[in-house]
């Protein structure tokens, strides 16, 4: 049991999107689930009612932005906004995955900054603090006027990938927004880096056009953010085995969106696992036997519980 802080008792109110990290969490906590009734009326709009007090309590509600993306995002925002009006004392949106973050700037003219207008919506519901894992882009935390609490995973992959003790590896940026990612994986697990450079070609297409680095006869490893059509990693794939490296890939990925053609293209043979966290839950149709599954539990109920005894949340990320 998690003693009360300095904003009243410690209270886990969990959405829809994600039930089993929400549980894994509260197990960890010791500390049982606030009640929440979700429903929808005859024409879809979303009812929340909270059936236990909330008042000067210390709130975190669990929601992952994931498919259907906007179903849990208004979900989110009526919990938070239910809780404001129910005069709780702080309330944390705990949001694993932080659904329109790959819109964080203007790529061209009249497009919109998603990414932005989501930490709006937050703020205006009535969050005030916001827990994520692995935003798509750091300066997303620029775009709140709230503490927010950017929580990686990268230590659950480094620890995985070293136990497995790999013969002759590289790490590889499957492209040049994965470099800064790679290289940590690199550092840490004390391992040569090999970058792909490619181009995109369609919305969700990009064409790999030169490798620097050396991977002949090596055993590839590369990380992500996100695996959403899988496109930019089956291109990595394609280029690595042209240039030698040995068909033996490992791919680390926190959010397992797995959407369009993403499950067939990790299914080829080159593909030897596809470790990814529980931050969205991995439907049990696309759960290939190679999709192994890390738990993110323990790292967000640390964190919960730092924030809520006041204390430093940094030493999560060594």
């Amino acid at each position: 049991m998690v003693e009360s802080g300095a904003y009243g008792e410690l209270k886990l109110f969990c959405g829809t999107a994600n039930p089993a990290l929400g549980e894994e969490i509260s197990a960890y906590l010791h500390i049982s689930q606030g009640r929440v009734n979700i429903t929808r009326f005859a024409d879809g709009e979303i009812y929340v009612r909270f059936e236990e007090n909330a008042r000067g309590v210390d709130a975190f509600v669990l929601q992952s932005t994931c498919h259907p993306v906007n179903e849990h995002l208004v979900e989110l925002l009526i919990m938070v906004d239910a809780l404001r009006r129910a005069s709780a004392g702080r309330i944390t949106a705990v949001t694993p995955y932080y659904g329109y973050a790959r819109k964080d700037k203007k790529d061209a003219p009249r497009e919109p900054i998603t990414g932005r207008l989501v930490a709006d919506l937050l703020m205006t519901a009535g969050a005030d603090r916001v827990l994520a894992v692995d935003l798509h882009a750091g300066q997303i935390e620029g775009f709140f006027n709230i503490p927010v609490d950017h929580l990686r995973a990268m230590p659950l992959f480094a620890d995985y990938v070293r136990e497995k003790d790999l013969p002759n590896a590289v790490v590889v940026a499957a492209d040049d927004g994965a470099v800064k990612r790679s290289k940590e994986l690199a550092d840490r697990l004390d391992l040569p880096l090999a970058i792909i450079f490619q181009r995109r070609v369609g919305k969700d297409v990009k064409e790999p056009v030169e490798i620097v680095g050396e991977v002949e006869g090596k055993t590839p490893i590369m990380i992500e953010d996100i695996i959403d059509t899988a496109g930019t990693l089956s291109g990595a794939v394609d280029v690595l085995m042209r240039r030698g490296a040995r068909p033996e890939v490992y791919i680390c990925a926190t959010h397992a969106v797995l959407a369009g053609p993403a499950t067939e293209r990790l299914a080829r043979q080159e593909i030897r696992e596809v470790i990814v966290t529980n931050t969205i839950p991995v439907p049990s149709a696309t759960h290939l036997p190679k999709i192994i599954v890390l738990s993110a539990a323990p790292l967000l109920a640390e964190a919960i519980r730092r924030i809520h005894l006041n204390q430093s949340v940094s030493m999560l990320f060594t």
